[in-house]
C-alpha cells in the first residue's frame, strides 16, 4: 500500500516491479489525475507550452499492465500500525503487509486578513495552475510573494506573457536561503532587465478588495495594486498522517538510511521525509525530484528485503528565461566562493569551498561543470581554488587530477 501519488511513490512502484515484486500494489492519491511531475507546473505548463497529458509520469496503460490499483481522489484518514490497516475518509478499510508513506509536501500558507479574496493563489498542483492561467492576461498586475525558485520561475513566465510583475520578498535578496549574494545579484539583474520589479524587506500584512483582490498590503503602510497574487513562501512536509499514527517525526517523517520509519512495516520516501545523509553528515529534509526518485528506489529495495542505503549528494535545478541553474551539494559552512567564468556571458559557476574542498556548486548554463562537481563533492577530494578560478584551464582535467589524487 502506498499513500501518495507523486514522484517517490511511482518510482517505488517502478522499482518494485523491476525487482520482481509479485504482490498486490495499491496507490492512494488525493488528486483526480494520474500521478504527475510537479516541476513543470511553474515552468512550461504554466506558460502553456506543455500539454497536461505530458505531465503524467506513466500512462494509464502502465498501471494496468503492471497490475497496480490506483485509488485516486481518495484521502487516508488514519493508519493503524498494530493491525496493519488504513482507513480512508470515504470509509474504506484496507489492510497492508508493507506500507509506504510518500505524501510529499504542501505550500506554506500565508495567514493574513483578506487571504480568501479571489485572485490569490498558491502554485502546487494542476488545478492551481489552470486557475492561475485564466488570469495570466497581458497588462494584468501580478504580485508574487516570495523570491525563491517558484516566485522567480513564475515571474519569468508571466513577464514574457506581458504581465506587470512585482515580487515582494521579506529578505534583502532573491533566493536568499540557497545561493550566495553574487548569484542572487546576477539573477536579480536578469529579471530586472526583463521588466520584473522587486521590493525587498517587505512583510505582507493583508489583502484588500471587495470580493476580488485589488491590493497587497505591507508593513509601513505600503500598498501594491494587484489583479492577481501568487504566494510562494516555501513548503511544509505532509507528516500529519504519520504523526497521528504514532510514527516518529520532526520536520518530516523520520526515517533511517533504508527509508524505514519507527514502525517495522512502514516506510517513507520523498519530500515528507527527514533522513540521514552520511556524505553531508547531517539529517536533511529535501524537496527535490532527485531525492524523491532515489528514496523511491531505496524504499522498494527495503520492501523486498534488500538493504541498499540511501546516500546521495543533493541536487536541484531551476529554469528561468534562457538560464538553467543547477545546484549540487549544500553550501552551509563555506568560507570561500570561487566564480568560474564570466556572469556577463550567462554561463558560469559558483564554487562554495571550505579547506580546499567543494561543498556545493551553482552552475548557470554549465551542465558539464555541474556533472563533474557532483563527483568531486561525493569523493570529498581537495582541489586548488586558484585553478578553479582560472576558466582557461579545462575543468574536466582539473576534476580528473583531483579524483586521482583522492584515490
Amino acid at each position: 500500500m502506498i499513500i501518495g501519488a507523486g514522484q517517490a511513490a511511482i518510482q517505488a512502484v517502478i522499482s518494485l516491479r523491476q525487482m520482481n515484486y509479485q504482490g498486490n500494489i495499491k496507490i492512494i492519491g488525493e488528486e483526480p489525475f494520474l500521478p504527475y511531475q510537479r516541476p513543470p507546473l511553474s515552468k512550461k505548463f504554466l506558460a502553456g507550452q506543455l500539454d497536461k497529458n505530458r505531465l503524467f509520469i506513466r500512462s494509464k496503460n502502465f498501471y494496468q499492465r503492471q497490475e497496480i490499483e490506483l485509488l485516486l481522489n481518495s484521502k487516508v484518514a488514519s493508519i493503524d500500525p498494530k493491525n496493519q490497516n488504513i482507513l480512508t475518509e470515504d470509509g474504506n478499510s484496507l489492510n497492508y503487509s508493507k506500507l509506504l508513506i510518500a505524501t510529499g509536501s504542501r505550500a506554506r500558507e500565508l495567514k493574513v486578513p483578506g487571504i480568501n479574496l479571489s485572485g490569490i493563489h498558491y502554485l502546487r498542483n494542476i488545478n492551481n495552475v489552470q486557475t492561475i492561467q485564466n488570469q495570466m492576461v497581458a497588462g494584468n498586475k501580478l504580485v508574487i510573494i516570495g523570491a525563491g525558485y517558484i516566485g522567480l520561475e513564475v515571474a519569468s513566465v508571466a513577464v514574457k506573457l506581458g504581465l506587470d510583475v512585482t515580487i515582494l520578498e521579506t529578505e534583502s535578496r532573491v533566493m536568499n536561503r540557497v545561493v550566495a549574494s553574487e548569484i542572487s545579484n546576477f539573477f536579480e539583474l536578469i529579471h530586472k532587465r526583463a521588466g520584473v520589479k522587486f521590493k525587498f524587506k517587505q512583510k505582507v500584512e493583508g489583502f484588500a478588495g471587495d470580493t476580488s483582490l485589488k491590493e497587497v498590503l505591507c508593513s509601513g503602510g505600503k500598498r501594491y495594486a494587484a489583479d492577481l497574487c501568487i504566494i510562494g513562501i516555501g513548503n511544509l512536509p505532509n507528516q500529519e498522517i504519520a504523526a497521528q499514527s504514532g510514527i516518529n517525526y520532526e520536520n518530516g517523517i523520520l526515517v533511517d538510511e533504508y527509508c524505514q520509519t519507527s514502525e517495522e512495516n512502514i516506510f517513507s520516501a520523498g519530500d515528507c521525509t527527514n533522513h540521514p545523509n552520511k556524505l553531508i553528515g547531517m539529517n536533511l529534509r529535501l524537496e527535490s525530484v532527485h531525492n524523491a526518485i532515489e528514496q523511491g528506489k531505496t524504499s522498494a529495495s527495503s520492501i523486498t528485503g534488500t538493504k541498499n542505503a540511501y546516500n546521495q549528494i543533493p541536487w536541484f535545478w531551476s529554469d528561468q528565461y534562457d538560464l538553467k541553474l543547477q545546484i549540487v551539494g549544500l553550501s552551509q559552512g563555506y568560507n570561500e566562493l570561487i566564480i568560474r567564468g564570466n556572469p556577463k556571458s550567462k554561463s558560469f559557476s559558483g564554487f562554495y569551498m571550505k579547506n580546499r574542498k567543494i561543498l556545493a556548486v551553482d552552475a548557470i548554463n554549465k551542465p558539464r561543470e555541474f556533472m563533474l562537481a557532483k563527483k568531486l563533492i561525493s569523493a570529498g577530494v581537495e582541489i586548488d581554488p586558484e585553478k578553479i578560478a582560472d576558466s582557461t584551464t579545462d575543468f574536466k582535467f582539473l576534476a580528473e587530477q583531483a579524483l586521482k589524487r583522492g584515490i
